[in-house]
């Protein structure tokens, strides 16, 4: 026998169930490279994310304490509360350096009576000794 020499125009001769059973089979080969391939990318693009998310919760966990990324609005509150009794407490502490002038002026009025009892005492004992 003598060997074929393949060019243009050699005829193939195959079963049909044979071509069809390689077309299906390339066509899942394709089909499975495509979806493992997409599946890749989306596992490559969570892993980014993660790793975004995770730098910022570094971030975060770094400079909340430090107390450079602003504060909770319960904190906000309690810095209102803290300042109101800072505020009362020094009102307190300057309350007698207010009363000074009212205690000056209550002292004056205190030694008037004083004088003024001190004369209607000796007016009445005038009085007392003239009328017996």
């Amino acid at each position: 026998m003598e060997p074929q020499k393949l060019n243009d125009g050699t005829e193939v001769t195959i079963p049909l169930r044979n071509l069809v059973t390689i077309v299906i089979a390339v066509v899942l080969a394709t089909s499975a490279y495509f979806s493992t391939q997409s599946r890749i990318q989306a596992i490559e693009q969570e892993m980014a994310k993660t790793a975004i998310v995770r730098d910022m919760n570094t971030e975060f966990r770094i400079r909340w304490p430090r107390g450079e990324l602003g504060a909770l609005p319960a904190d906000a509150r309690q810095d209102m509360l803290i300042e109101g009794l800072e505020r009362k407490i020094e009102e307190v502490s300057q309350a007698p350096s207010r009363a000074q002038p009212d205690v000056d002026r209550l002292s004056v009025r205190f030694e008037a009576w004083t004088e003024r009892v001190a004369r209607l005492e000796e007016s009445f004992e005038k009085d007392k000794g003239s009328a017996e």
